[in-house]
């Protein structure tokens, strides 16, 4: 950083380039419900139904992570069919993973698991390359720890190019903060990316009020928002329970506080006045113009053809980037109709509306329903009471890693073939030229 001469000190900028956030789509479907926490069977979900649809529907990136069961799997598996390959470059969408968490209670940032996590995630995406690699849940392991993992990945990146971004993911926002600010002090380099969960919703909104102005003086690129549900507590049936039992870690005072405002959202006289409906549009909308500033100007799934080249060349306005996860197509459809409305209701959202073919009777129903979801919202947030904000403890207190020394990644079931899925011997050309799996 350097004095700009008045007091002030000048934003580092990203040591990569082009930047992340000139590119990173401001929509990513992540997968962490592909994955035996949120659903009883992720193997019995149509997730390449999902993929596929979102694909058509214009979502460009997709957030995946090793700790999210067979979730790399699937996503790969998905990818890898006929109809993304004749449809879609590999260029056309961004990939995001993670390296570092194992389980619950396993953690392992040491290089030479960093590398083979990345190599792993690699060939169970079927690509050459991922846009994003995070260290996963970084509040479980020391700085030291997450220093020498995100030295490794950069090194990865600037030795082999298998990477091209480098970023930290976790929960408690003072933590992301810290690590941040020390990354940037002892490399001289900051990150291209922080993304943190379940701090941007209805409840909980500390990763604007604590964590943006630290992180942009961090020199952080983009900062996305994901689970803006709170990991599903902000359903009117309550938390998910998967196949792994009840894995919330809010406590029984916030769950009760939550059922509370859903109930009190069930009475008023508004149309789709459930907590969830509420809780995601108030979050993707207000994160779409708070996070803006450590947003990104990426393809934003409009409905408008779009074209990198056209960022590059002309630029674009920057979005705050929200991560949402879905189980089925229905979820799917509903999501980018959210969205997309949200785009409409900004303040050049008539033209969007116009070009995309929804119209301007679309825009002026989108800025009624704002207004109808302020007032809903202000009212949970009234009920949630001194619940709003609060933030619970990760990790748990008694928390201990239980990795000791690196050990070879078990292997996960294979998912069953997409109909469409290539045949294993489909030709270098037919496998978006990805030819020979990198080693690094």
């Amino acid at each position: 950083m350097c004095d700009s001469g008045d007091g002030t000190t000048d934003r580092p900028m990203p040591q990569t380039s082009p930047p992340l956030s000139t590119l990173l789509p401001p929509l990513i479907c992540g997968t962490a419900t592909f994955n035996n926490q949120y659903n009883p069977d992720p193997y019995a979900l149509p997730t390449t139904a999902i993929v596929h649809e979102a694909l058509s529907l214009g979502v460009r990136a997709f957030d995946t992570s090793p700790y999210y069961g067979p979730a790399e799997d699937l996503l790969g598996t998905a990818l890898n069919t006929s109809f993304v390959h004749q449809n879609f470059s590999r260029r056309d969408y961004f990939l995001l993973t993670k390296v570092g968490r194992i389980s619950g209670d396993e953690f392992d940032y040491s290089p030479s698991w960093v590398r083979r996590s990345v190599q792993r995630s690699l060939e169970r995406l079927h690509t050459s390359y991922l846009d994003v690699v995070y260290c996963h849940d970084v509040e479980f392991v020391s700085f030291e720890e997450v220093l020498t993992a995100v030295t490794e990945l950069r090194r990865i990146r600037d030795d082999t190019g298998v990477i091209k971004y480098v970023g930290i993911s976790g929960y408690p926002v003072t933590t992301l903060c810290e690590l941040a600010e020390m990354i940037l002090e002892k490399t001289g380099e900051p990150l291209d990316a922080v993304m943190s969960y379940a701090n941007f919703t209805l409840q909980n909104t500390r990763l604007a009020s604590i964590a943006l102005p630290r992180l942009e003086v961090a020199g952080v690129d983009v900062v996305p928002n994901a689970s803006v549900l709170g990991m599903g507590l902000l359903r009117r049936q309550g938390v998910p329970i998967g196949a792994q039992g009840d894995f919330h870690p809010s406590p029984e005072g916030l769950r009760k506080a939550v059922q509370a405002a859903s109930a009190w959202s069930d009475l008023q006289g508004i149309k789709d006045n459930r907590i969830e409906k509420v809780a995601i549009r108030w979050a993707l909308e207000h994160w779409m113009r708070e996070g803006a500033n450590l947003g990104s100007k990426g393809d934003p799934a409009s409905g408008i053809p779009w074209q990198r080249e056209e960022i590059e060349k002309y630029g674009g306005t920057r979005l705050g980037v929200s991560v949402i996860g879905v189980s089925n197509t229905e979820e799917l459809h509903e999501t980018m109709r959210v969205w997309r409305s949200i785009l409409d209701g900004l303040e050049d959202g008539e033209k969007t509306a116009i070009d995309s073919g929804r119209g301007t009777d679309d825009r002026t129903w989108s800025l009624q329903r704002q207004r109808d979801v302020e007032v809903l919202a202000a009212g949970i947030q009234e009920k949630l009471g001194e619940w709003v904000d609060y933030a619970w403890p990760s990790p748990a207190p008694g928390f201990v890693n239980k990795r000791s020394t690196p050990a070879v990644p078990a292997p996960l079931p294979t998912p069953a073939a997409s109909p469409d899925q290539l045949p294993k011997q489909a030709s270098v050309k037919e496998t978006s030229g990805l030819g020979a799996m990198p080693q690094i």
